[in-house]
């Protein structure tokens, strides 16, 4: 996989909304992997199908420069540039992902391997983070329900959770006690088999950089951005509910689900609107995050305001 470090990057390197309409239509016409390996074009980018997903929002798509340099990863560091600056140090290939728990196939398997039996599709979405920002985002990617449906859970796996990699010289900001390492996450499993659920691998046709969560990350567009675990190594079936990074640091502020609601304040600020990146105005947020066809149905007969 091609991976591309923020130090690495020039102007020519980020694609604007026009140039990636471009090259879409330019896959779109081109006859299979053998054209778009000839031209130099990523992995990700050969094997990726050339449609829309119906999932994808058609609203404005946030700049690939904003998206790779506004980012929150702590494994890097606490500020928002911090991850752009601090991600070079991350080796991303070769790459393994444990698989654990409750399950008929468990083992630790190549990222490369896995990759091959999947196909990467674009999923474009919208991301709102618990701090009241947004993005909208061309993922690239596949389903969860795919992966975990390969591995087999047994009756018993209720819950599916998942950890970072944990390695202080590779993400020096674990040196720090910010949170309880390694960063840990988890979803019931009706969430996890839910089609809008993503294992992200790209965006905007290109390998995720590292800041991004490179080279697997989670990407579960109706729950705040926290809950979309980055550089994963390991996922674990399980009886019972896990407990998330953001629980264990403050229970009273972050729950297990974190599903976007804007009648559910953050004890330290209101969620009813977000600011989205690259625009002036405000903008209301919508409940699970527009997503609420797709999801409503998982929460029936909960209490939103308590399990939040």
């Amino acid at each position: 996989m091609l991976i591309l470090k923020n130090k690495d990057l020039t102007d020519n390197d980020v694609t604007d909304f026009d140039i990636y309409q471009n090259r879409r239509k330019f896959m779109k016409n081109a006859a299979g992997v053998g054209i778009a390996a000839a031209t130099g074009l990523p992995l990700i980018e050969a094997n990726a199908k050339a449609v829309k997903s119906p999932y994808s929002t058609n609203e404005k798509l946030t700049d690939y420069e904003d998206i790779t340099s506004y980012c929150n990863f702590y494994e890097f560091g606490t500020g928002k540039s911090d991850p752009a600056n601090n991600a070079h140090t991350l080796v991303t290939s070769p790459w393994t992902v444990t698989v654990e728990g409750e399950c008929e196939k468990p083992g630790k398997y190549n990222l490369e391997d896995l990759l091959k039996t999947v196909s990467i599709e674009e999923r474009i979405y919208r991301f709102r983070c618990v701090e009241g920002w947004s993005m909208v985002i061309p993922w690239m990617g596949f389903p969860l329900a795919d992966l975990i449906k390969r591995m087999k859970p047994t009756s018993k796996a209720k819950y599916v959770y998942f950890e970072t990699l944990h390695d202080p010289k590779q993400m020096p900001g674990q040196k720090r006690a910010v949170l309880d390492w390694p960063y840990t996450e988890g979803l019931r499993m009706d969430e996890a088999m839910n089609p809008l659920t993503l294992l992200g691998t790209g965006i905007y046709g290109k390998d995720l950089l590292n800041q991004n969560g490179a080279p697997l990350r989670l990407v579960v567009p109706w729950k705040y951005g926290f809950k979309s675990i980055k550089s994963i190594v390991k996922i674990h079936f399980s009886e019972t509910q896990p407990v998330n990074s953001w629980q264990k640091a403050n229970k009273n502020e972050y729950g297990f689900f974190s599903n976007v609601n804007p009648q559910v304040s953050h004890p330290r600020w209101s969620q009813r609107k977000e600011r989205r990146i690259g625009q002036f105005r405000k903008i209301k947020t919508q409940m699970f995050n527009g997503y609420e066809k797709q999801v409503a149905a998982l929460y029936k007969g909960m209490d939103l305001k308590k399990h939040y």
